[in-house]
């Protein structure tokens, strides 16, 4: 969680061309990223894939009007709304977006091919499929999810401080070391349009999910895949203190991503 995932930066970037604010091929270049190529396939009147720039101009003229995520878990549907197939193929790859407006939402099925992490050559397909207009399931105000947030990181903190989890190592330091410098050089946490809240709210999710990743690293503290914790009781307890902690991050990042949205429901 330490990086946004696709569908974020498909619904902030989509949100942005959307309101005018870039053109799009800025858009696509936001949206890609890293990636080597992305494509939508089951648009309405094309027999095959196509690119993003058509894709999301085509489905502004079919009625969307901004675009929500989902990131969705088993037993946890957070930010869908059906119908079952859309859902069911959102579950499988853990998010999606959802359009606002008109019923369209995007599922992405991600191929990669290559050596190793370092050297991977990503192909992503979003596929088009209707989707139910009606309320995201469960996602917070910004308010909600700043205070849930602040609350959960505050609660877990006192476990893990008490189970070592908080003793710096080299790749503690490294990745906070890392994530500094992205804040230094202005990365663009969110595109253009949303607001100041929205943007705190992804931020302090995105450190959320950094302190979870290095909890479970297993280079991290002195332990193994648990870092400092030794013991089965100890790291049962670990598990039990950060499982909250990731669900509220991951409502979290949905309620900043659909801030965009949610402005304009309210008029």
């Amino acid at each position: 969680m330490l990086s946004e995932p696709r569908s974020g930066r498909l619904a902030a970037w989509g949100n942005a061309l959307l309101a005018g604010l870039v053109s799009p091929d800025e858009a696509v270049l936001a949206i890609v990223g890293d990636d080597a190529v992305h494509r939508v396939e089951g648009l309405p009147g094309e027999e095959g894939p196509v690119g993003l720039t058509l894709a999301l101009g085509r489905l502004r003229a079919l009625g969307v009007a901004g675009w929500r995520v989902a990131l969705p878990a088993p037993g946890y549907p957070l930010g869908l709304s059906g119908p079952p197939e859309f859902n069911a193929r959102a579950l499988e790859a853990e998010e999606a977006v959802v359009g606002y407006g008109a019923g369209f939402g995007l599922v992405p099925e991600v191929y990669e091919a290559g050596p190793g992490p370092g050297d991977l050559h990503v192909e992503v397909l979003w596929h088009c499929l209707p989707v139910r207009e009606a309320p995201p399931a469960d996602v917070p105000s910004l308010g909600e999810a700043e205070r849930e947030l602040a609350e959960a990181l505050r609660d877990a903190t006192v476990v893990l401080t008490r189970l070592d989890v908080a003793a710096s190592g080299p790749v503690a330091e490294a990745a906070l070391d890392a994530y500094r410098a992205r804040a230094e050089a202005g990365r663009e946490v969110l595109a253009p349009g949303y607001p100041p809240r929205a943007v705190r709210v992804l931020e302090l999710a995105q450190r959320v999910g950094l302190l979870i990743s290095l909890a479970y690293s297993p280079a991290y503290g002195t332990g193994g895949a648990h870092g400092g914790a030794v013991s089965a009781s100890e790291m049962a307890a670990r598990a039990e203190a950060l499982r909250p902690v990731e669900r509220v991050a991951r409502r979290a990042q949905v309620a900043a991503f659909n801030a965009w949205v949610e402005e304009r429901e309210r008029g």
